[in-house]
């Protein structure tokens, strides 16, 4: 260890000498600093009083069995090569299998012989009970024959083991042992908490020195809980003010008035060839309200796949441009952005449909080609233009709807008179890139820019809880009912013994013309570690088996989140113009691919997705008037998974799914924390209402009262330092 002051920001090498394999392994876990040490928190507790004999183990139980090591051996494992140790852990009533992948020196650290306590989960294999990278710990007393004998081992402080996320060369001890030795080196007296204390003591939560001790050295369960708490909190907390102070921000920027002629707008809902629903004039109304004021609206829009996004978008698109600058200057403009390049597209096309009759240019702005709309001679066509020339047709003011990628947002595109933005499935888009779009070019002089009106669209079924967390600077909008022409996509659970009778009738199905997605949750084969826990289909493997064995008649392609943003705008393409029949996929197509002429999809192991995953990726499918299909295939038997899919065939839409999944299973099941740049422990106290709401009314009273965080430099300094949650 180094002789310097040790802080909160040094490095972990400044408490511990780090070997290569270590720091890779931190860094792989993203802990550079002591503070990411301390706020890298147990994903569980070993509960101590968990004590289990070896020979009395059941599949799914956490345990902890204290035993001597025996018949240790350092090998690598069949597939992969993957370094590994393998010992049987034997205690007085019998013994069970222990494998630490990536961990060859736990053999060298445990020899035969070596009593030591053992934590983890009891999983089965064809071999039997089996503990895969367990938590273990040398043991110096003798080993407990019973529990009894156990509470003489422990102190009070020892029946609660942290147990942490660990990765190739760092393990959950090696975590714990580093937490521990800062601890012992004051390191936590030295950080400051940046909740103000008033707001602590009125919601009777831990301080930050407190709370880091109480979750990583537990006392007791009730302790653990306010500490968990108490961080779930503060990320929320943190969260809220940021939007918050964005939302404060563009309140009081200054939009672009948005005139409304309710006659031209009524004229132009009657030119589309279907009656809208309630829900989507609803929507037209509530936002259409809102740009109608001076202060920029910041709008979400929610709605399943097909329930009529665009058309609402596209009506709200023809209010603005009724409005110019000036009585007869140019139209204001509108920027479009989707999540890839072929939606883009399919937008751009689906524009110029709507907007024929209207003598509105249009243009395609995307990274591999642009075009516009009417082309040059004024025809009902569009023609491909260079992107210089679409840039300066930008910046001019003449293209009036640019509807591209993030392509819109790259400093050489410019807006002459920028009024409405909408995001299509893009959450990572606050107040600083609207203002980045609203910059133009205006020759020498900076004019003063308003500030766009937002709408962010999404298809993505959000509980209430979580949308007023993750879009808390946005109001919100559901399109809660389908249109009377969708058809009802069938929906089956299918098991293992309905799996040939299933594909006989997808092969009428695609012998009629049609295509169909498969979604498995794996991109290659599963690793011997995988293969312990269960057998999972991959894409790779489960597209040559379609290729080769159940449908060769067929052309079958992949698209996983391994490839090149290039390879998957190619193979989605391909897909669109149907030069191929089957498509093997991960989750990767839940969003950016609209495929009309896709009427089955089949996801294997459905019960490993949660069901507004699943109720999106259905979506997929049912896009225009043919009947479609989707196909659940699960090899599980257990009730819970039978309930949680008979469920999903029998919602009315994902709204309802995504809340039935939050109350049974927890936010951090319903969809990845990472995808949304909040921690599980925040994604799963999301579950509460009242917690979101009591920070969202704190934060919005600490900054009603202090815009700046002037009295809180420690508070000011994370909220500015944070991004914004997102969704990538």
């Amino acid at each position: 260890m180094k002789d310097i002051p040790l802080l909160p920001s040094s490095p972990i090498s400044d408490i511990s000498r780090i070997s290569p394999i270590h720091s890779g392994g931190l860094k792989k876990l993203g802990l550079n600093k002591i503070i990411d040490l301390l706020y890298h928190f147990p994903t569980r507790y070993a509960d101590m009083r968990e004590i289990s004999g070896a020979s009395s183990l059941v599949a799914g139980q956490s345990v902890t069995i204290y035993g001597v090591m025996e018949k240790v051996s350092v090998r690598r494992s069949f597939k992969g090569h993957v370094p590994m140790t393998e010992a049987r852990i034997a205690d007085n009533t019998g013994g069970v299998r222990a494998i630490w992948f990536n961990q060859a020196y736990i053999g060298k650290m445990y020899p035969n012989g070596t009593k030591v306590k053992i934590s983890g989960v009891v999983q089965e294999d064809s071999r039997g009970s089996l503990l895969s990278n367990p938590m273990i710990e040398r043991v110096t007393n003798d080993i407990p024959e019973s529990n009894e004998s156990l509470f003489a081992l422990n102190t009070e402080s020892e029946f609660l083991t942290p147990v942490y996320k660990e990765t190739k060369g760092v393990t959950s001890l090696y975590i714990y042992t580093l937490i521990k030795k800062s601890v012992e080196l004051g390191v936590i007296k030295k950080i400051d908490d940046p909740i103000p204390p008033h707001i602590l003591k009125k919601l009777h939560l831990p301080e930050l020195k407190d709370a880091l001790l109480y979750i990583h050295f537990p006392k007791n369960e009730s302790l653990t809980i306010a500490a968990r708490k108490r961080f779930a909190f503060e990320e929320i907390f943190h969260l809220q003010l940021k939007q918050y102070q964005e939302k404060l921000e563009a309140k009081h920027s200054l939009a672009y008035p948005i005139n409304l002629n309710k006659n031209e707008i009524q004229d132009f809902i009657k030119t589309f060839p279907f009656t809208p629903t309630e829900s989507q004039l609803n929507a037209i109304d509530s936002i259409l309200k809102d740009m109608s004021r001076k202060e920029p609206m910041g709008r979400l829009l929610e709605g399943d796949v097909g329930s009529g996004k665009t058309f609402v978008a596209a009506t709200v698109s023809h209010g603005v441009l009724q409005n110019r600058i000036g009585k007869s200057g140019p139209r204001l403009q509108i920027a479009y952005m989707a999540p890839t390049e072929i939606l883009a597209k399919q937008h751009f096309e689906s524009f110029i449909k709507y907007f024929k009759d209207t003598n509105i240019e249009i243009g395609l702005l995307t990274g591999s080609g642009c075009a516009k709309f009417p082309s040059k001679n004024n025809s009902a066509s569009y023609t491909s233009v260079s992107r210089a020339q679409l840039i300066s047709w930008i910046s001019g003011g003449r293209v009036s709807i640019v509807i591209g990628t993030h392509t819109l947002i790259q400093k050489s595109v410019k807006f002459a008179n920028l009024a409405f933005i909408i995001i299509d499935e893009q959450h990572r888009f606050g107040v600083k890139q609207r203002k980045a779009l609203a910059q133009s070019r205006v020759g020498v002089e900076e004019k003063k820019r308003e500030l766009p009106h937002l709408l962010s669209m999404t298809a993505t079924p959000i509980p209430r809880t979580l949308a007023l967390t993750i879009f808390g600077d946005l109001d919100l909008t559901v399109i809660d009912e389908m249109p009377e022409e969708r058809k009802k996509i069938i929906t089956e659970v299918i098991s293992s013994s309905k799996r040939q009778e299933t594909y006989e009738l997808i092969r009428k199905e695609l012998k009629s013309g049609k295509q169909m997605y498969v979604i498995c949750p794996r991109i290659d084969e599963q690793d011997e570690e995988e293969a312990q826990k269960r057998t999972l289909k991959s894409v790779k493997e489960e597209a040559k088996r379609l290729a080769e064995i159940i449908f060769p008649e067929f052309v079958v392609d992949i698209l996983h989140s391994r490839m090149k943003k290039e390879e998957k705008e190619e193979v989605m393409q391909d897909f669109l113009d149907k030069k191929s029949d089957i498509l093997v996929a991960t989750s990767v197509i839940e969003v950016g691919i609209n495929v009309p002429n896709a009427t089955v999809i089949i996801i294997e192991h459905a019960d490993r997705f949660g069901l507004a995953q699943l109720h999106q990726l259905r979506g997929r499918v049912g896009r225009r008037e043919y009947q479609s299909y989707c196909y659940l295939f699960t090899e599980s038997k257990g009730e819970i998974s039978a309930r949680r899919l008979k469920a999903l065939v029998n919602a009315k839409n994902g709204f309802e799914l995504a809340e039935q999944d939050m109350l049974a299973r927890g936010i951090g099941t319903l969809m990845d924390g990472k995808q949304w740049g909040i921690s599980d422990l925040a994604m799963e106290a999301i579950k509460n209402p009242k917690l979101v709401e009591i920070a969202r009314d704190e934060a919005k009273e600490l900054l009603d009262n202090d815009p700046t965080l002037e009295n809180y430099p420690d508070l000011a300094k994370i909220i500015k330092s944070r991004e914004k949650a997102h969704m990538e």
